[in-house]
Formats: C-alpha cells, structure tokens, sequence
C-alpha cells in the first residue's frame, strides 16, 4: 500500500482535479474558462507550460468549441479532457448528446454552479441536472478527495470497452472546488496502472478498420444506436463496481453506487447529492443522540441510475426525503421521480417527500437538514417543500 499511496496534502477541489489530470497525462485538452472551473484548468496549463504532462492544451474561444474538439479529438484516438461550469455547460449542450452517441470517453469536470437567471455564481446542481438526459455517464463527489478520487476512477469507468461513453465528474462550486482540505493523492505510477492504456472503440485514424462518425441516422438505425447507449450504460453499473473494487486495493479508500450512512435501521432516510451528504451525516448523529432513526444516502453515480440498489436502501423505511439540489419549475425537483420510481421495485413504498433547498448557493445549515427529519416525523411535510424561503 504505502509504495501507492501519496503524502498528505493541502489542497482545493479544483486542485485536486487538475492534479488527477496530471498523473493520468491525457493527449488533449480542451478548455474555456468559467468561475468556479477556471482553477482546474490554469493549474493543469501549469503543468502543461512546466514540461509535466505531455498533454496539447488548446485555448479555445468558446465551450461550445472546446467539448467539440474534445469529440474530434477523442474519436481520433486520444485521451481527452476539459471542463466548465453553469452557463459554460449550458452552451456545449449542444454536443453533448453527438459526444455520447459517438461514443467518445471524454472526460469532463462539472463545477456545479447555478444556471443563470437571474444571474448567480453560487453552487446548485441546476447544470449537471439539465445534463442528465444526454448519454454521459455522471460521478458526484461528496469532499475533495472524493473529487481526486472520482476523476481518476470516472475515467476508468468510461474507457472500458464495455462502456466507452463520456463521464461528467461533479464537485460542487466553491464548496468544494476553493476549499482546502486534506488528501491523500496516489503516486502517479499507481494512478497510471490503474487507468491503463486508452483502447478506443472507433478510432478514426485507423486506416485497417476505417470508420465514420456522426453520420445522418434514419429511422431504421436511429433508435437501434441509442439502444446501443442503453446496454452501454447497464454495463457501466458493474464495470462501476469492479472500478471502485480495484480502486480500494490500491487506495484503501471503498466506494460504491450509493453511499450509505446509518440507513440499515433507519426509519426515515434522505437521499442527497454532493457536498451536502457530510452536512446530512452530521444532522444524522445530532438526531440519532436524541433516539430518532435516520439515515442518509448518496448517489454516488447518478448514470447510469442505481436504481435497484436505491430501492433495497428503501425497502421497509417509513418514509423516504429527496432533497434537490436543483428545481423543475413547474414538476418536482429532478431526483425525486427517479427515487420513487426505484423504490417501486418494491412490494411496498414508504411515504415520499421532496425537499428543494440550496439554490443559488442558499445557505442550508445542519440545522435545517435537522429540522428536515423532524417535520417529516411529526406529519408536517408537504409532497414538495422549499428548505430557507416563505412559501
């Protein structure tokens, strides 16, 4: 272990990422800078600029342009990165699904920023959410070791050949990415035994199996290719597990699909996204001294959708708390369809609860997250309630 394993360190979110990037030395980047993403990637041109890394960093002059190059570029056989936030994720919507249907693993980090407007830089998860639907595969981190750790098992993850589908890696703006906090990185040589050598599935630039991408696709083959994309991320749930099982060995860090603290004997659990998970749990300890049983759970990967193990966390609860990060205005917030339709793999389902908090960077303290429990508990709860503002 110790010939695997780094020093500690002192380091942000964004810090870590890039520091990830550097001991997994991509071919290409592509990036434009967005707040809270920029300290990713001026950190990783640093590396660039100092001869670190091998990678050709390109300054693009839009988001649009950059994930487009990271497509071209990763369908040419290279491994690829970039990053962005918010708005900056909003204008590469256009690439996102044709990056996924081609079936590219790029790698991306999401600072999640609230979607302008009005105008805010503060953290929500209104840009991954509006992301979802697209084909990439999607990580949360809970701290920033978690945002170091998933880079590097992200791209584990979306380079197998059984998966080969691009992954958002989601640490939460300001929060996370300019906070510093202790962690214990890999040395480089553990990180690049880990990920290996890229394999692409397609690649354009080999002349014994010629290729084309991204061609127009009738009805007849339309909907057979994104079938394709659906086996691809079932795959992704085990390839996932085997990932995060491998990763332990050489880190001594575990992770899984869903994350779970105090949830076996629970009966009322919440389930949350991101750096919010580390406030439940202490809301969590301060309830369970007081006799209450509760327990919260997190996602760890949000696509593919864990869907069967969300509903065993769920089998037998009283009742169940979705707290969103995010608001469909007009419907529910976005995780709250998705946990009921899990626990409907149930013979029975707990009363559910939906719980919006934390837009624009709303502070939710834990005693909110506290006051959450017991107005469930007491029977006071609406389907839809709104955490810090008068309804």
């Amino acid at each position: 272990m110790s010939s695997k394993v780094g020093k500690d360190i002192a380091i942000n979110g964004d810090g870590a990422v890039a520091l990830a990037w550097k001991q997994m030395n991509p071919d290409v980047c592509a990036a434009y800078p967005i707040t809270p993403q920029t300290i990713i990637v001026e950190d990783f041109a640093k590396y660039v600029a100092n001869g670190e890394v091998d990678t050709e960093f390109v300054d693009v002059e839009s988001e649009h342009s950059a994930l487009t190059l990271c497509t071209t570029s990763s369908a040419a056989g290279a491994r690829t990165f970039t990053a962005t936030a918010s708005q900056g994720l909003a204008y590469m919507w256009e690439m996102l699904p044709i990056t996924a249907a081609m079936r590219v693993p790029v790698m991306m980090a999401v600072a999640n920023r609230t979607v302008s407007g009005p105008i805010n830089i503060n953290n929500d998860h209104g840009d991954v959410m509006s992301a979802r639907d697209t084909g990439w595969l999607s990580l949360f981190s809970e701290n920033v070791q978690e945002a170091y750790d998933m880079s590097i098992i992200g791209l584990k993850i979306a380079e197998n050949k059984e998966v080969q589908l691009p992954v958002l890696v989601n640490l939460d703006g300001f929060i996370l990415t300019h906070a510093i906090e202790r962690m214990t990185p890999l040395e480089t040589h553990a990180v690049r035994d880990y990920i290996g050598k890229f394999e692409p599935m397609y690649p354009l630039l080999d002349t014994d199996r010629p290729v084309t991408h991204n061609l127009m696709d009738g009805p007849l083959y339309y909907f057979p290719h994104k079938y394709q994309m659906v086996i691809a991320m079932n795959n992704a749930l085990g390839v996932a597990k085997d990932a995060m099982a491998e990763f332990a060995e050489i880190s001594g860090r575990e992770y899984h699909l869903v994350e779970e603290y105090m949830c076996d004997d629970a009966d009322y659990v919440a389930f949350v996204l991101g750096s919010s998970f580390g406030t439940m749990k202490a809301a969590v300890d301060i309830l369970r001294a007081e006799g209450m049983k509760v327990g919260v759970a997190m996602p760890r990967v949000y696509r593919p959708w864990p869907a069967q193990e969300i509903a065993r966390i769920m089998k037998g609860k009283k009742g169940i708390i979705v707290m969103d990060r995010h608001l469909s205005i007009g419907s529910y917030g976005p995780m709250y369809p998705e946990i009921c339709a899990a626990g409907a793999l149930n013979d029975t389902m707990p009363k559910m609860y939906n719980f919006i908090y934390g837009l624009g960077g709303a502070d939710t303290m834990v005693s909110d997250f506290v006051s959450v429990y017991k107005i469930v508990e007491g029977g006071y709860a609406k389907d839809v309630n709104f955490v810090g503002v008068k309804e």
